[in-house]
């Protein structure tokens, strides 16, 4: 069994739609937690395709498997 490779997915409105400059922290939009990429790549697609009509909001993915471990290999498939 492979180790799960955690991945977050959250959204908010930014000042920059080109930066991660988030406005309110407040008010972010935690839409989970995925235990690899193509979950969260499908909890990200859904949560900004919600949003497609206001450049203002921005959803990501954040590796945080890269954050709790940065010491593994990168070149490995996410």
């Amino acid at each position: 069994m492979s180790k799960a490779k955690l991945h977050l997915v959250i959204g908010g409105r930014v000042q920059n739609p080109q930066s991660l400059d988030f406005c309110d922290l407040e008010d972010m939009d935690f839409v989970g937690v995925y235990p690899n990429y193509d979950e969260a790549e499908e909890a990200w697609r859904s949560a900004a395709q919600r949003t497609v009509d206001d450049a203002e909001m921005k959803y990501v993915v954040v590796h945080l498997h890269k954050l709790l471990e940065p010491d593994t290999d990168l070149s490995q498939p996410q």
